[in-house]
C-alpha cells in the first residue's frame, strides 16, 4: 500500500532512525546476528477495563469468555481506564469498593499497562448520600475522596481524570445532585482548584488530567481560566463520542489544533464509533436517546472500521496527541447500548478490531527481526517508539527509543 501523506507524518512524530551499539563485556558485539523486538508502544493505546474486573480479580460468571475477552484486550491495548464514579464505589458512605479496584488495577500494571482512573469529581453517577449534606460539606468529604483514592492507588494508578465534564456541571438540571450544589455555589474555577490541589497532594507524581466532552469555546474559556488562576494541569482530555457520525478528518484535525495551542499534552479520552445506525443529529444530550435494540450490521462494520483507521491515523500524525482510548472494546455493556464495540457480543472481533489490531501491531509496530551488527558491533533500524528487547546467544539486554528523529543507543550484554 502506497504511503500517504499522514503515514508519513505519523512515522516522522513516532518513529526513530536508530542506531545501535552493541557491547559485550566492554567490547563491541561485532558481526554478530541480533533478534530485535518491540516490547511496548510510547504512545498510549488505550481502552477502559470495565469488563476485566471479575476476570482480574477470579470472580468472572464465565472464566473462559472472560480470559478470551483479555487476550483480545492484551492483543491491541497497552493503556487501561478503570471506573472511580463516586455512585458505585462508595454507594454507602465510608464503604468503598477500593480493594477490588486495586487488585483489578494491579492486574493491568502487572503486564506494564499504565491505569488511569475516572474519574474522581463528576456531578454524574456520585454518590446520593451526598444530598444529605450541606454545601460546605459535600465540598470536604468530595477532597477527602480525592486524597483517599489517589493515596491508596498511589504507584499503581498514576493517572486520574480529576474532574470530569466541568462546563456543563454548575447548570446541569436532569437531577439534583451534590457536585452541582457546589460548583454552583462556588464556581467552575474554584471548583476545578480544590479538586486538582486535593490530587496533586495526595500523589505529587500522578499525571492529572481535565476532561470534557463539551469541544464548544466554552471549554477553551474554562481551560484559559484555569491556567490563568495558576492551577497546574497536566493533559487536557478531549472526549469523541461519534453516535451522531464520524467527525471526519477536517474537524478532528480543527479540535485538535484549537486546545494544543495550550501547550499542553493532548489525550483522546472516550472515542467510540458506531458499527450500526447512527443516533439523530437532533439529539442534543446523547443519554436522551433510548432505543430497544441497536444492532451491529454488516455495512455498519465496514463503515467502522474505514472510520477508526481514519480516526487513529489523524490523532497520530498530531504531535500534540499523546494517548487513545477507546470507549469499549466489546458490543457487551457499551454505553447506551450502542454497537460501539470492536468486538461483537458473541465475542468475535469486528473488521475493526482486525483493521486496529494491524495498525498497532504491525504498520506502526517493529516486527520482531534478526539483524546482523556491523566490525563496531552497530546495527540501524527505523523504529517505532516505545520500549524493545535484543537477544544474542541466550543473553537479553533492552532500551528505548523515546523521541523521534535519530537516536544513538549503547547496550551493553
Amino acid at each position: 500500500m502506497a504511503e500517504t501523506s499522514t503515514d508519513s507524518r505519523i512515522r516522522g512524530q513516532r518513529a526513530a532512525d536508530a542506531t545501535l551499539t552493541l557491547t559485550l563485556d566492554g567490547r563491541p558485539l561485532a558481526g554478530r546476528e541480533v533478534e530485535l523486538e518491540q516490547t511496548r508502544h510510547k504512545f498510549l493505546f488505550g481502552c477502559i477495563g470495565f469488563d476485566l474486573i471479575d476476570h482480574a480479580n477470579g470472580t468472572s460468571a464465565d472464566p473462559e469468555a472472560d480470559a478470551r475477552n483479555a487476550e483480545l484486550w492484551e492483543g491491541l491495548f497497552n493503556f487501561a481506564t478503570l471506573p472511580f464514579y463516586w455512585g458505585v464505589f462508595e454507594p454507602e458512605r465510608g464503604k468503598p469498593d477500593t480493594q477490588r479496584l486495586l487488585k483489578t488495577a494491579r492486574w493491568f500494571a502487572d503486564r506494564g499497562h499504565p491505569v488511569k482512573g475516572h474519574p474522581l469529581a463528576w456531578h454524574t453517577v456520585t454518590a446520593d448520600w451526598l444530598l444529605d449534606l450541606d454545601n460546605e460539606e459535600i465540598a470536604r468529604v468530595q477532597v477527602e475522596r480525592i486524597k483517599r483514592e489517589a493515596g491508596d492507588f498511589a504507584g499503581v494508578i498514576d493517572m486520574w481524570d480529576v474532574i470530569n465534564e466541568v462546563v456543563i456541571m454548575p447548570i446541569f438540571d436532569k437531577y439534583d445532585n451534590g457536585i452541582t450544589r457546589v460548583c454552583r455555589d462556588i464556581g467552575r474555577i474554584p471548583m476545578v482548584r480544590m479538586v486538582f490541589d486535593a490530587a496533586r497532594e495526595a500523589n505529587p507524581k500522578a499525571t492529572l488530567l481535565l476532561n470534557d466532552f463539551d469541544m464548544s469555546a466554552a471549554y477553551e474559556c474554562l481551560i484559559e481560566g484555569v491556567l490563568e488562576a495558576g492551577v497546574q494541569i497536566d493533559v487536557l482530555g478531549l472526549q469523541s463520542h461519534m453516535h451522531q457520525g464520524y467527525w471526519g478528518e477536517e474537524k478532528t484535525l480543527e479540535t485538535i489544533e484549537r486546545f494544543s495551542r495550550y501547550g499542553l499534552p493532548i489525550h483522546f479520552t472516550e472515542t467510540t464509533i458506531l458499527s450500526g445506525h447512527t443516533m439523530p443529529e437532533h439529539i442534543v444530550d446523547l443519554n436522551d436517546y433510548r432505543i430497544d435494540s441497536w444492532p451491529s450490521t454488516p455495512e455498519g462494520e465496514a463503515r467502522q472500521a474505514d472510520e477508526i483507521e481514519r480516526h487513529y491515523k489523524t490523532l497520530l500524525s498530531h504531535p500534540s496527541v499523546e494517548a487513545i482510548t477507546y470507549w469499549g472494546m466489546n458490543d457487551a455493556g457499551m454505553w447506551l447500548g450502542a454497537p460501539g464495540g470492536l468486538v461483537r457480543t458473541d465475542g468475535t472481533p469486528k473488521p475493526s478490531y482486525d483493521r486496529l489490531h494491524h495498525l498497532v501491531n504491525d504498520e506502526w509496530g517493529t516486527a520482531p527481526t534478526r539483524k546482523a551488527t556491523d566490525a563496531d558491533g552497530r546495527l540501524r533500524f527505523n523504529g517505532f517508539l516505545g520500549d524493545y528487547k535484543l537477544a544474542v546467544d541466550g543473553r537479553e539486554a533492552t532500551f528505548s527509543l523515546d523521541r523521534a528523529g535519530s537516536a544513538d543507543v549503547t547496550v551493553a550484554f
